[in-house]
């Protein structure tokens, strides 16, 4: 892979956080064990506040068997996780009111192409466009099948409130796309363009292990495309890759995806663990570990994501590499989003759990170090590009670069060379700047 040009302008800008507000529960409580079912659960307490919970508790419960029993292969990752080969007409995308009836569209007739022509050198093989460990078992999944990694009762009782399981914690103002955020506990440092008409962004980002030093806390590198205002009714399809104590069970980078047409309310979810996002590929597992990663002095392994809008059905389309299809989130789910986005943000975000007046987490943003360290150490995005109005890939123009925090994460780019518009970001949270 072609390095970056030497030359980095610096740009941070330290703006003002859309504001948290934790979720509020009601009083009641009701105590179930976390090892009742077949979660594999440690033994632990989860605290119910209501029998509503309960209620969504076995709602969750019959949706997981729903998926499970309509397996027609089950392949052991050598992680751990459990991959269920479910066929593509029965993926839980299609337990949505509006896709009941829905069949999964084919492959779009049109894909974004460069207005320059160019190919991307690391974009030539889709075969390795996503490694993952579960694929190590030489197992796969059959032609008509999608790989759906497995959720146990386990990964539902870590979750805060049963009722948000799966789903980003509610917030204040528009909830954590960027724009945006103090006084949430989501610390940011992005690129990102807005004013404009958007129709899809790509981006190679590289995979790090990020050490997150508490459950209640992740850190994600992503694309977001964003659409509506910051309050109630905000648009946004998200992927990327996250490290998430709490929604997997351990510490690594994985996959995933989002969306929401309410500001994060009460649609959308992470990965599959809602109906809305249909999967058409039979090799890609939502949720799944990424595997081999970036090693800091070592070799940089990144990823190439692509979401766009097709211009003749409308619906949101993922790509990985060169061509990988994973699917799609049909237009129906959005308001905002059916007809394009007006917003793009390319970047990381880390939640602190620290009260008030705590010394900062120590949970690391992409590889932990700052950006000014460079290639081979810290994390970056190369390549940012937008699709226009005329389907073709362009430069990211006018790309501002915002660090929340910047003594904390911070952020940094430039543009030329093969690398195109680029950026560092990223840092190790607590440090002699960041106390």
């Amino acid at each position: 892979m072609d390095r970056p040009p030497r030359c980095i302008v610096v740009s941070p800008i330290i703006a003002s956080f859309v504001p948290f507000l934790l979720l509020l529960l009601v009083s009641s409580s009701v105590v179930i064990p976390a090892s009742a079912g077949g979660g594999g659960g440690n033994g632990t307490a989860a605290p119910f506040r209501s029998g509503e919970e309960l209620l969504r508790l076995q709602r969750i419960k019959a949706r997981l068997a729903r998926t499970r029993d309509a397996s027609v292969k089950t392949i052991q990752s050598p992680d751990g996780d459990v991959i269920d080969c479910v066929p593509t007409q029965l993926q839980p995308a299609f337990e949505h009111p509006k896709l009941r009836g829905h069949r999964p569209e084919r492959e779009p007739a049109e894909r974004p192409g460069s207005s320059s022509g160019r190919v991307d050198a690391d974009d030539r093989d889709d075969e390795d466009a996503l490694p993952q460990v579960w694929r190590r078992s030489g197992e796969s999944c059959p032609e008509g099948t999608i790989p759906v990694r497995r959720t146990t009762e386990a990964e539902v009782l870590r979750a805060s409130s049963v009722g948000r399981f799966g789903m980003k914690a509610r917030g204040g103002g528009g909830g954590f796309a960027r724009r945006d955020s103090t006084g949430s506990g989501h610390e940011h440092a992005v690129g990102y363009v807005s004013g404009g008409q958007f129709y899809g962004a790509k981006a190679s980002l590289n995979v790090w292990p990020a050490q997150v030093a508490s459950p209640a806390e992740f850190s994600l590198s992503q694309i977001w495309v964003i659409s509506g205002a910051f309050g109630n009714d905000l648009n946004t399809i998200e992927a990327g890759w996250q490290v998430s104590p709490q929604l997997y069970g351990d510490n690594n980078p994985r996959f995933f995806t989002y969306w929401t047409d309410d500001a994060y309310r009460e649609t959308g979810c992470y990965n599959l663990h809602c109906s809305g996002f249909v999967q058409t590929s039979s090799r890609v597992a939502i949720g799944a570990a990424i595997s081999p990663i970036s090693s800091s002095g070592g070799r940089q392994f990144d990823i190439t994501v692509l979401i766009w809008k097709d211009p003749r059905r409308g619906h949101w389309w993922l790509q990985l590499g060169a061509g990988a299809l994973v699917g799609y989130w049909p237009s129906s789910l959005f308001t905002h989003l059916g007809s394009r986005a007006d917003m793009v943000q390319f970047g990381g975000e880390v939640v602190n759990a620290r009260p008030a007046g705590a010394p900062h987490t120590p949970t690391q943003m992409g590889s932990g170090r700052f950006p000014g360290e460079g290639y081979a150490r810290a994390a970056y995005f190369r390549n940012v590009q937008v699709v226009d109005w005329d389907n073709s890939l362009v430069p990211a123009a006018g790309l501002r670069l915002l660090a929340d925090r910047p003594g904390c994460y911070d952020i940094a780019g430039g543009s030329g060379g093969a690398w195109g518009t680029y950026f560092y970001y990223g840092g190790p949270g607590r440090n002699a700047r960041c106390p």
